[in-house]
């Protein structure tokens, strides 16, 4: 299953990581793979909006990970850009913290061999013009898995 959106403003961005929410559940994992300013964490917010979170969704950039557990499912929201080795990956125990909830990898791409088979990759692709288009790709499980109304 591949997938893509155009989100001509940031905001479309944001509603289409809501609309993204209504298809994922507990145990899934999303790898957002993208350059820096592509849209990762508004996308992370929608998703997080959509899943019910009350908190603030923030880049996890300097804190590596940020849990959100007041919506109605987890959301464990993880950015690897500033990890050196996939030892670091293991050690955060993402994986285990998100079993009842859904992992949301930034710059997940550098460590996707670790994640599950089946999990969700989006790949950020940015015009002259601002546009975002984003490409969903299903792994695993994910190659079958009905995402109506997303894009």
């Amino acid at each position: 299953m591949t997938i893509q959106a155009v989100c001509p403003r940031p905001e479309d961005t944001e509603a289409l990581g809501a609309r993204l929410a209504a298809s994922l559940r507990p145990g899934d994992v999303v790898v957002l793979a993208g350059g820096l300013g592509a849209g990762k964490t508004l996308l992370t917010k929608g998703i997080a909006t959509g899943l019910g979170v009350e908190e603030t969704v923030v880049s996890p950039s300097f804190v590596l990970v940020r849990e959100y557990r007041t919506g109605f499912i987890p959301v464990i929201h993880a950015d690897v850009y500033r990890l050196g080795t996939m030892n670091e990956f293991e050690d955060l125990d993402v994986l285990g913290m998100a079993l009842d909830g859904v992992l949301i990898v930034e710059w997940g791409g550098a460590v996707e061999s670790l994640l599950p088979r089946d999990h969700l990759r989006i790949e950020f692709e940015v015009g002259e013009d601002e546009t975002r288009t984003l490409r969903f790709i299903g792994e695993g499980s994910w190659a079958n898995r009905e995402l109506g109304g997303v894009a």
